[in-house]
């Protein structure tokens, strides 16, 4: 499962925790992977993935967006991903919880 593989690949580069979902009663500096969309024709398959950066202050989230685009758009170094493309990157800080995050969101083509 190729969100397996992201998600090892980005706590190896990122060291900070990085999960499937938001913990509960999570606080401080952590990132979140969502797969919002997928195709695929013959072996080769494309997904959209959503990488959500948390931070306690807007300048730490968006740091932390920073080093997350650089280890994604070098994410086709492994052998199963062919190309990973940066489709959008904006302020994403969450007004109900109060949380400072961004949100990247990336194409990635890849095979299994």
């Amino acid at each position: 499962m190729i969100e397996t593989t992201v998600l090892d690949y980005l706590r190896d580069r990122l060291g900070v925790p990085v999960t499937m979902e938001v913990p509960e009663g999570a606080s401080g500096t952590f990132v979140v992977l969502e797969r919002t969309g997928a195709e695929r024709h013959d072996h080769i398959r494309r997904m959209s993935l959503a990488v959500q950066s948390y931070a306690p202050t807007l300048l730490l989230a968006a740091q932390l967006d920073d080093a997350v685009i650089e280890a994604m758009l070098a994410l086709p170094t492994l052998d199963q991903v062919g190309a990973c493309k940066l489709e959008r990157d904006y302020n994403f800080t969450d007004t109900e919880t109060k949380k400072y995050r961004y949100q990247a969101v990336f194409a990635v083509t890849y095979y299994e």
